[in-house]
């Protein structure tokens, strides 16, 4: 069986047997271009030569034959290279743990506990969600808790003001303040229908300003 080396792959960041296949290609790729190469020096001094019996043709044939003959040599030697490599460089033994894997080693958890874990991890992530959504009530509650504290201000402010024009006119008790207030409103109420009546009956139009009431005479 093809061992798939996943855990060499987790520390290299590729697969051994990718390195080696790339590393084969190379290899074959520098041959046959200096083979090429090889074959077109050789060439270039027959021509220096005008009394050599060699033809081009048994030149090609030679570099053939030599480029198969390195690529045996070759694939001999890779083989026993790539065992090497993939047994003694590019492999971990087993009783090297990476460090990324420790605390696997530390924590060993069977199936049935890291499923257990996984249902807590589960009842938390829902446990937080229902507290930010309390939280999101409590800060909308308390914004209205501040407009009620606000309009409450706004009372007693009226109030204190009720009770200082009480204590002016004599009044320190909270309730005859009301009942003065109301006993006020209602004088004022009346002088008003009175004088409105008034004048009427002597064809006035009555004039009621900030500094008392006036009558302006209606020209006839």
């Amino acid at each position: 069986s093809i061992n798939p080396m996943s855990y060499e792959t987790q520390f290299f960041g590729f697969t051994p047997q990718t390195c080696l296949l790339r590393v084969y290609n190379a290899f074959q790729d520098y041959l046959f271009d200096i083979m090429l190469i090889a074959e077109q020096v050789i060439l270039r001094k027959l021509e220096g030569l005008p009394d050599s019996n060699i033809s081009s043709s048994q030149i090609r044939e030679g570099t053939e034959s030599f480029l198969i003959f390195m690529k045996e040599r070759f694939e001999q030697l890779f083989g026993k290279m790539e065992s090497i490599l993939l047994n003694f460089v590019l492999s971990i033994p087993e009783n090297v743990l990476l460090p990324a894997d420790k605390v696997h080693e530390q924590y060993s958890y069977s199936k049935e506990e890291f499923q257990q874990l996984e249902r807590e991890v589960e009842q938390l992530q829902m446990n937080c969600s229902a507290e930010a959504a309390a939280r999101q009530e409590l800060l909308v509650e308390l914004d209205e808790q501040k407009a009620t504290e606000a309009e409450l201000q706004k009372t007693l402010r009226w109030f204190d003001s009720l009770e200082n024009a009480g204590k002016e006119n004599g009044i320190a008790d909270f309730t005859e303040s009301l009942a003065f207030l109301t006993r006020s409103a209602s004088e004022v109420s009346s002088k008003l229908k009175e004088i409105e009546e008034k004048s009427k009956s002597l064809g006035e139009k009555p004039d009621v300003t900030d500094g008392g009431v006036q009558t302006r005479s209606r020209r006839q």
